[in-house]
């Protein structure tokens, strides 16, 4: 793999989605965004996100990584990740409408493999066609990093189940028609030593007891979390995800894949901020009318900047190829979530140095990426966890 802020691909389908994705970024969504006057920290509705879903469909993009039975093209993770490394780099808004992250294919995710053809023909195949939307309902204020202290709780109930709970970050909350919720069985986990069944849960929003609040607004400043309040929500057996008991595994059944396709969107948004930053130093002028990149104080800089993104993206394809060849990758995915998280953030700390007192503006893109990319180091693992998990893997695997 050889260094290029606007990569190029052997492979002729990856070249030709890569391409035409780019079209679609730059030319038509820009445009469509530019309209309707959106920026980052908008409060997106569903009306706007919608069209932008469909388009995508249309366009062959919006699902484009799932089984051709689906409508997709059955990428490998390689081109998916080709893909969604675009998408980070486009500094679009709506970019993560584009493949489905937003409440779409993408984050469905694997459920799928799971679903019954009730739940199939009820929830999932419209949201392949952009007709509906779901949201994620995992964390809990006092169960992040660890997901099984959850105290969202399922009882049986005749033909169903009654939920009760509070989940928060339940990202594309505010345009979502139904959540994947995970809750822990009543009458598991509550004695020392007994272990906590979990099950997952499709659970339309608008069930009588179920109630979707704004979520935090995060430093990103976007609007995109909800809070899922469930009080006594009764929901029918019917949509039950899976077996009962076996939720967390569904939950969390893609999670060194996950890990390792979160690294090419964040990738992607280094991209462009080293482009936004060799840009800066290129037209700057310091005192005598040189531009900022004869100083060799930046010239060691973007030296640093550039090496750390090509380093991190290569072991993120490494790795990406691994998977792809069927073989087993998770101490990779830990490293890899781990080494982009941290090397992104350094990047970005230049890269605001580098802009100055533009780089401290809100409403100046660096700034923007600077806040979007250090949620990383936290998002989808902690670095303190992905570091347990190397360390653990190195312990018992090597």
């Amino acid at each position: 793999m050889t260094f290029s802020l606007r990569p190029a691909y052997d492979d002729p389908r990856t070249a030709e989605l890569v391409g035409r994705l780019r079209d679609y970024l730059d030319g038509e969504l820009a445009d469509y965004e530019r309209d309707r006057g959106l920026i980052p920290t908008s409060r997106l509705t569903r009306a706007d996100l919608q069209p932008v879903w469909r388009r995508s469909r249309q366009l062959g993009f919006y699902g484009v990584h799932l089984p051709e039975e689906y409508g997709g093209q059955n990428l490998t993770h390689t081109q998916l990740a080709a893909l969604k490394e675009e998408i980070g780099a486009s500094g679009r808004v709506l970019a993560h409408c584009v493949l489905g992250d937003m409440g779409g294919p993408l984050r469905a995710g694997d459920i799928l493999r799971h679903a019954t053809p009730h739940q199939l023909e009820t929830y999932l195949l419209p949201l392949i066609r952009g007709e509906r939307a779901c949201c994620f309902s995992l964390t809990e204020t006092d169960a992040g990093s660890d997901v099984r202290s959850m105290r969202t709780v399922a009882v049986p109930d005749g033909d169903g189940y009654r939920l009760t709970g509070h989940k928060v970050f339940s990202s594309a909350g505010p345009f979502a028609d139904f959540a994947i919720v995970v809750a822990r069985m009543a009458g598991t986990g509550e004695q020392e030593g007994d272990k906590p069944r979990f099950s997952a849960f499709l659970v339309d929003l608008d069930s009588p007891g179920c109630r979707v609040e704004d979520g935090a607004t995060p430093m990103s400043g976007e609007h995109i979390e909800s809070d899922i309040v469930l009080e006594d929500c009764h929901v029918p057996a019917a949509n039950l995800l899976g077996e009962e008991g076996k939720g967390m595994r569904i939950a969390l059944g893609r999670v060194t894949t996950n890990r390792l396709l979160h690294c090419p969107t964040v990738l992607g948004a280094t991209r462009r901020a080293l482009a936004l930053t060799l840009d800066r130093t290129r037209t700057r002028t310091v005192a005598g009318g040189q531009p900022l990149l004869t100083l060799q104080a930046i010239q060691h800089k973007v030296a640093d900047m550039a090496t750390g993104y090509y380093a991190a993206r290569s072991m993120t394809y490494a790795a990406l190829a691994a998977l792809d060849e069927g073989r087993e990758v998770h101490t990779e995915a830990f490293m890899c979530k781990l080494f982009v998280a941290e090397s992104a953030f350094r990047i970005l700390d230049e890269a605001v140095q580098i802009h100055g007192k533009e780089g401290l503006t809100q409403g100046n893109e660096i700034e923007y990426l600077f806040r979007k990319i250090r949620m990383f180091r936290v998002l989808t693992g902690t670095s303190e966890i992905q570091r347990n998990g190397i360390a653990k893997l190195l312990a018992f695997h090597h």
